[in-house]
């Protein structure tokens, strides 16, 4: 399922215009996002959590050349699948 998919999904459920849907979905992830940015971990009861992991600097090596590079430090977003998810897939 891709983006398109997931507001026509939305759209037919909701029984709204995919216009609607569409603004609907992109305030979902612009939430999302600005929780994250901020640094609020965003919690979906039954569905999920999102949250920053900070990965520490570390040195690596370019497979082509073998020359080792510094990897600096960055925020990583991450996903925790909740109960109720995991035993829908389940």
């Amino acid at each position: 399922m891709n983006k398109n998919d997931l507001i026509s999904y939305v759209a037919d459920n909701a029984e709204m215009t995919k216009t609607d849907a569409a603004k609907a979905v992109d305030g979902v992830f612009d939430a999302i996002t600005n929780s994250l940015q901020n640094g609020t971990e965003v919690r979906l009861t039954g569905f999920g959590t999102f949250s920053v992991s900070q990965r520490k600097a570390t040195t690596g090596r370019n497979p082509r050349t073998g020359e080792t590079i510094n990897i600096p430090a960055s925020n990583q977003p991450k996903f925790k699948a909740g109960k109720g998810l995991r035993e829908a897939v389940n």
